[in-house]
Order: structure tokens, then C-alpha cells, then sequence
């Protein structure tokens, strides 16, 4: 199945993964020596979770707290450390001397476009995919090549030129020819998206290309410079920024695009766990011992992004996932938790603390944004928990699952299955908010089609007390292209194939027995915009 992307290939079981990548090996020293032989630190890959106690190790206790910041100059993985779940993640993925992303990851890339009318059906369009997955060759012993599509890469160029006809469609509603198309993306990959969207600009819309302003946010350098040779020489007006958006200062003042595509379910997850005798949060902590060993212990709630993330929550009235006994009977949960082998502690729950990050660097440095994301909604083969990840890696040329997220840092994929509904009403919830101005920036600008007055000064229901719900509350001095200041239109949640239907060319992805793999893959993907 081809609706996954990264893990159409999955097969094979742990114990294959174990038998290739564990090893074990003894220093000799020379005849006559008098100190001991010393043992190497095993290379393990998959590290077998402990069962939770409600006292931790007081050796781990005292590790050193440490983020995934701090290891960002580390060549080897850290030992004798101890982080949020968060840290870990984020440098098991970008840290830029071991991490998956940086040292493992090859994108599907096809050399040329595939000719859709000449497959007979869907079947026969996946073994000309796979036959283009052989070419990159078979696999040593040990982790094999890390290689995923997208759908930018399997349905180029018609897939960019999709997304393209939504961005000029908007910018030529709202703001040609006051404003300049200003188009940010984040994780770019190859840049084949960009390179697509700005093909199809300069050749229908020579007007609007001449106005483009295409910047790419790359976290890794390797991709980075991939990015600049493939789309600098042809397009002048791409500007490659080698940073995380988590670093980003720069106040945009304009009105800009932002893209996200089959981004945030890398973003890194915190774990929290509940006290199922209180409902008292718990954020879990993984430490790592001398030898590698990983930990997981929790504590009270005091890290202030899953604070915020929880709080934001109870505000949307969105319900832990405890069931509905445990949530409104106290003496229920007293006599659930006193049996014999009852967890004291709920099932681990991964909240999406990093795109909380997104979103709050979003209000506060993009303004007057409009955001197109897409990404997985569901996935299959998950880790056990609530909204837990996927953790993968290829052996021998055969996708290989594991059932843990403690694993060697920088050999797996780790990503998350994103819930639309709860993220619109997050990301809703947080652009309404008033953005704090960034330290040493002006002001925002107005648009050139407001009025010298602003008619908010007058009340933003001086023209109507009515109020659409489907509408944000308008900003002052910032008008719509009715020039009224009706506010923004809210973010909307569309399946794929709901998108690619709206915008795409579907007779140039359409097979020769009527099925178009454009709309057909990917059912387990949404976007919002």
C-alpha cells in the first residue's frame, strides 16, 4: 500500500533488526599485561523499556538535565544524561553528527516524471514505483539506507503544481498587485516542491512570479545545500535560511504563505502519563545510564511548553483520553487503583508540544500568515500509547517496526499521526490571540488597502453586529479584499483526496482504467488550510 509514504514496505520483525545490529566486543590487551581486558560499549539498537517505579533510581535522579540544544555539538550519543521525552526525540532525529535526519535519510527522488496514462491500473503503477525503489540497491548487513517518498516526489510535478494553483488563487483574490506573493517553507526536503510551484508561477503567471518572494527554512545543512543548487541558479528570488524555525527572529510584517508539508509529524511529542488516583499529570523523563541503558521516570508537571499545551487544552474543553468512569467517580478510581496489578498510572499519552512551538512562533513572527499543512491523520504499526509515533528502520532492504521508542538515536524514523480537528482548534485558538510585538522590531504595517481611519476605531461591529463564526476577529487597520474589515477566513480541515480534487489536474495523473493514484493514495493524510 502506497497510502503511507514511509511504511508501504513494513515487514520482517524485531528479532531481525536485533540479530544485524547488536554486537559485543572484548579489548585484548598484550601477553604480560597486568590490567584486565576492558569490554567495549555494546552498539545496541533496541533497548528493552523498564517497568515503572514509583522511585526512581537516586543514580539517575542526579543525572545531569540536559536538552536537545545542549547536545547539539556532540558526535557520539550522550551517556549518564537524563531529558524530556521531547529532547530525546529531537536529537535522536536533527542532531546534526548522528541524527536520522542528517546522516540517514535518502528521499525518493524519480529522475523523471511518470507517464500515468501509460499504467494499466493501480497495480501496475506500484510495481513501476517499487522497481524505482530497486534502483538505489540492496542494503549491506546493519541499517540500510533510510529511503521514504512523498507524494511531492511521486506525483511531481503535477502534486506542486497543485498546491501552487491554491497559493495564487488566494494571493490573486486578496492581495494582487498591492502585495508581493510571499511564500515561506519549512523542511523542504530536495526542494522539488518549490522548484514545481515556482515553474508553474513563472510559466502561467509570468505577473505574479515577477512578485515572489520564496524563502526555504532548512534545519539540516546537507538538504539545505541540496536546496540552493537545485533552485537558486533557476530562480533568483529562493532565499535558503539554514536554521530551525524554532530559532527563527525575523519579524514578516506582509501577508505570507506559509507551508508545512509532511513536516510536523517529525516535530518531537512530550509524554505525560496520569496519576489514575488523582488524574494528576505526570511528564515523562528518559534517562541514559553509563553504558547507553535508557530510563523512563515522571514527574510533576513543571516544564512550561507542556503546561501550556495542557492548559490550552482545558480551555478547548478537548478531554484527556481517560475513560469517562475514571474522569467523574472518585471512589471508582480509589477501588480501580487498590486491586491487585492495577497500573497506578495511565496509558502514556504523547501531546504535540512542538507544534505548539510552531504555532506560537507562527503569531508571533508571521502575523499576517495564511498556513497550508498537510500530513498523516492515522498511521498503523504505532508504539503502544495515545497518539503514539510509529518507530521504524530498514534492514536488508525490509521495513522493520519496533514496539518501543527508546531506541538507538539517529538509526529510526520516529513519526506522529496528527489529530485536524484538535490542531484547528489549537491553532484557531492561538492566531486569535494579540501577537506580542518581537523586541526591537516596528510595528506590524497595515494593509495598503486600509482606510486612513480605521473603522475599528469605531467598533468592529459598526457596520454589522453580526459576525460570521467562520471568520476571525478582525485585526485594526487590516482589511479583507471587500474592504471591510470582516477579519480572515478560519483554517478548514480537508481530506486529501478533497484537496487534490479542488486544485490539481486530475486528467494528467489519470490511468488507463480510470483510477488516479493522486487521489486514491494517501487516504490516511489530511491538510488544513
Amino acid at each position: 500500500m502506497f497510502c503511507l509514504g514511509r511504511t508501504e514496505l513494513r515487514a520482517g520483525s524485531l528479532p531481525l533488526a536485533r540479530r544485524f545490529l547488536h554486537a559485543s566486543n572484548v579489548l585484548r590487551l598484550p601477553p604480560g599485561s597486568n590490567k584486565p581486558p576492558t569490554r567495549r560499549k555494546p552498539d545496541k539498537i533496541n533497548y528493552n523499556t523498564q517497568p515503572f517505579n514509583d522511585v526512581p533510581d537516586s543514580e539517575h535522579i542526579n543525572y545531569r538535565r540536559v536538552t536537545a540544544n545542549d547536545l547539539e555539538s556532540l558526535t557520539e550519543p550522550p551517556t549518564e544524561v537524563k531529558m524530556l521525552v521531547r529532547d530525546f526525540i529531537e536529537d535522536s532525529l536533527y542532531n546534526p553528527n548522528y541524527g536520522y535526519f542528517p546522516k540517514q535519510v535518502t528521499i525518493f527522488t524519480a529522475n523523471e516524471p511518470m507517464e500515468f496514462g501509460k499504467f494499466r491500473d493501480s497495480a501496475e503503477f506500484q510495481e513501476a514505483v517499487a522497481q524505482r525503489y530497486a534502483s538505489y540497491g540492496l542494503d549491506k548487513e546493519g541499517p540500510g539506507r533510510q529511503i521514504w517518498h512523498t507524494p511531492t516526489e511521486l506525483f511531481q510535478p503535477f502534486y506542486g503544481q497543485a498546491v501552487a494553483r491554491c497559493l495564487v488563487s488566494e494571493y490573486l483574490l486578496k492581495y494582487f498587485p498591492y502585495e508581493d506573493l510571499v511564500i515561506y517553507e519549512i523542511g523542504a526536503g530536495n526542494g522539488t516542491l518549490a522548484l514545481d510551484i515556482l515553474d508553474y508561477l513563472q510559466e502561467e503567471y509570468p505577473d505574479v512570479y515577477d512578485r515572489t518572494r520564496y524563502t526555504i527554512i532548512e534545519i539540516s545543512s546537507n538538504l539545505a545545500q541540496m536546496q540552493r543548487e537545485k533552485l537558486c541558479g533557476k530562480h533568483p528570488c529562493v532565499n535558503v535560511q539554514h536554521k530551525s524555525v524554532f530559532h527563527w527572529e525575523t519579524l514578516e510584517a506582509a501577508p505570507c504563505f506559509f507551508l508545512a508539508m509532511e513536516v510536523i509529524d517529525n516535530f518531537a511529542h512530550d509524554m505525560i502519563r496520569y496519576d489514575l488516583r488523582t488524574l494528576e499529570p505526570y511528564q515523562g523523563l528518559v534517562t541514559i545510564d553509563a553504558n547507553g541503558d535508557f530510563s523512563t521516570y515522571y514527574t510533576r508537571v513543571t516544564d512550561p511548553l507542556i503546561s501550556s499545551f495542557l492548559q490550552l487544552r482545558r480551555h478547548l474543553s478537548h478531554p484527556p483520553p481517560l475513560s469517562r468512569l475514571l474522569k467523574s467517580s472518585r471512589a471508582f478510581r480509589t477501588f480501580y487503583t487498590n486491586l491487585p496489578f492495577a497500573p497506578n498510572l495511565s496509558a502514556p499519552e504523547y501531546i504535540p508540544t512542538r507544534l505548539l512551538s510552531l504555532l506560537q512562533t507562527l503569531r508571533k513572527y508571521f502575523p499576517r500568515h495564511r498556513l497550508l499543512l498537510t500530513d498523516f491523520s492515522s498511521l498503523p504499526d504505532t508504539t503502544p500509547g495515545v497518539n503514539a509515533p510509529v518507530v521504524q528502520t530498514r534492514v536488508q532492504n525490509t521495513t522493520v517496526p519496533t514496539s518501543t521508542l527508546f531506541v538507538k538515536q539517529g538509526y529510526f524514523d520516529i513519526f506522529f499521526p496528527t489529530d485536524f480537528e484538535r490542531l484547528r482548534d489549537i491553532y484557531e485558538d492561538i492566531i486569535s490571540q494579540p501577537p506580542p510585538p518581537p523586541e526591537g522590531t516596528l510595528p506590524t504595517r497595515v494593509s495598503p488597502l486600509a482606510m486612513n481611519t480605521s473603522s475599528l476605531a469605531l467598533g468592529s461591529d459598526f457596520f454589522s453586529s453580526y459576525h460570521p463564526k467562520n471568520r476571525r476577529a478582525p485585526l485594526d487597520g487590516v482589511t479583507s479584499s471587500s474592504g471591510l474589515p470582516v477579519g480572515e477566513r478560519k483554517s478548514s480541515v480537508f481530506t486529501h483526496a478533497e484537496f487534490l480534487e479542488t486544485y490539481a489536474d486530475l486528467q494528467q495523473t489519470r490511468l488507463r482504467n480510470g483510477e488516479n493514484p493522486l487521489v486514491d493514495f494517501y487516504q490516511n493524510v489530511k491538510f488544513l488550510f
